[in-house]
């Protein structure tokens, strides 16, 4: 009886400790505020790029990985051609828990963030205090949708003109810098282009990809439509916009410029000036690394602007956001805002000569300034990013079908050489004004 009482006394003891040891039944749970560690999280983290570039993505989720050793980045690599393909196919199935923690994305941003695909940042970046005052002008203002922040941009798409030295001295003529106009640029891409007898063009002076010449567009003075965000009329009739229009397509119409079609049958304007099949190009910073691998004797210099014209630049680049259906997503927050700190992925992405930062504080540090590696005149970035806008190109969710649609099929009539701009523009905007109207536009 003794030996049965003793028992029941310990058993009745080991509870009452277990009891003392485990969580209060009324202990409240960790606040949204919360920073606890993650306890072995897996973020899947989609991106495209070059074989450099996902040498630099895999440097960075290794350096992230380091410093958060309970959060594991599983890197989703798709080419540039179909990485947004397949997350339109994705979006399109319904399923969004099948979209990577955090994306890469160079499109559909306006659209996705308009359908609750990604996650609205506002409520993490005010809950962190994550420093927005670093940015660009307008970086900021693009991100925002409805009042909310959907995304931050890693990189400023500034276009630079890259130019072959070796070719600019075997011709003679001096280097580009920023007091070059369009006239400068003109006379310089035909003394640069080479045409054989029989009339087979060994070289152009200029390789530009189509996306590009909206740029020219806006020094001219010019614009694709009225208003980029809540469009009321086509205005590549005005003659801002028609001064840019006949600038480009006289330079392919002379032969000192490389037409689109062919330039993207030689693997683009990066391809053409790898293979010095063009003096010239105009390109962002993530190909210099290309450039310097193949050993290359380049620079950059400013864009050449028209006489009485303006510097300006594109506001676009690259963002990382959020899916709005992920399982995770303090930690994806912990990971896109490590990706834009100072001392995180950003400071690696331009140490390695990839990007122009979105950030003012890491363009104007030794990170950017200072890279061992050509383009040497890293001056001309900064030159250009004190000019970037809201520009051109529409900001609003069926602009992609409208330039689809209408506005870049008929262009390429102009670049082809099939049509003049004052036999297809009056179209253009004819079927424009028709598109924004059926669309509802403008807005109120």
């Amino acid at each position: 009886m003794q030996q049965r009482s003793f028992a029941l006394f310990a058993l009745i003891l080991l509870l009452l400790v277990a009891a003392c040891s485990s969580p209060s039944a009324t202990q409240s749970p960790a606040t949204p505020n919360a920073t606890a560690p993650s306890q072995g999280v897996t973020l899947r983290w989609s991106v495209w790029g070059s074989p450099e570039e996902l040498a630099s993505h895999q440097a960075v989720a290794d350096a992230f990985m380091q410093a958060h050793p309970s959060i594991k980045i599983v890197i989703e690599h798709t080419p540039w051609e179909g990485y947004h393909t397949k997350l339109k196919t994705i979006v399109a199935s319904g399923d969004l828990s099948a979209l990577p923690d955090v994306m890469f994305l160079g499109q559909d941003f306006n659209q996705y963030a308009s359908e609750g695909v990604l996650e609205n940042l506002t409520p993490w970046i005010e809950r962190s205090g994550y420093d927005l005052n670093d940015y660009w002008p307008a970086l900021i203002e693009r991100a925002t949708i409805n009042g909310g922040i959907y995304g931050l941009q890693r990189d400023l798409d500034l276009r630079l003109l890259y130019y072959n030295k070796d070719l600019f001295d075997e011709a003679g003529i001096p280097y580009p810098d920023e007091t070059w106009t369009w006239n400068n640029w003109a006379e310089a891409a035909k003394k640069l282009s080479i045409i054989e007898a029989s009339g087979r063009i060994v070289r152009y002076g200029i390789g530009m990809e189509t996306g590009k010449w909206g740029m020219l567009l806006a020094q001219s003075g010019g614009a694709y439509l009225d208003d980029p965000r809540n469009p009321s009329r086509c205005t590549l009739d005005t003659p801002e916009s028609l001064r840019a229009l006949n600038f480009y397509a006289d330079l392919l119409n002379a032969n000192a410029a490389m037409r689109p079609a062919t330039l993207q049958q030689i693997g683009g304007d990066a391809g053409a000036f790898t293979q010095k099949q063009v003096a010239m190009i105009v390109q962002n910073a993530s190909r210099a690394p290309t450039f310097g691998a193949a050993g290359m004797n380049f620079d950059v210099a400013p864009i050449p602007i028209p006489e009485g014209g303006r510097r300006v630049n594109n506001s676009g680049g690259a963002r990382w956001v959020m899916s709005s259906a992920s399982k995770h997503k303090e930690e994806a927050w912990t990971f896109l805002k490590w990706l834009q700190s100072a001392n995180g992925g950003i400071d690696i992405y331009t140490k390695r000569g990839e990007i122009f930062p979105a950030l003012r504080s890491v363009a104007q540090s030794p990170s950017f300034l200072q890279v061992d590696a050509a383009p040497r005149n890293r001056q001309a970035f900064v030159v250009e990013a004190r000019n970037v806008s809201l520009f051109t190109f529409g900001d609003f969710p069926e602009f992609g079908e409208l330039n689809d649609l209408i506005i870049e099929p008929n262009l390429q009539l102009i670049w082809s050489g099939q049509a003049s701009v004052e036999q297809t523009v009056p179209e253009i905007c004819r079927r424009v004004n028709e598109f924004l109207k059926q669309n509802g536009y403008p807005r109120s």
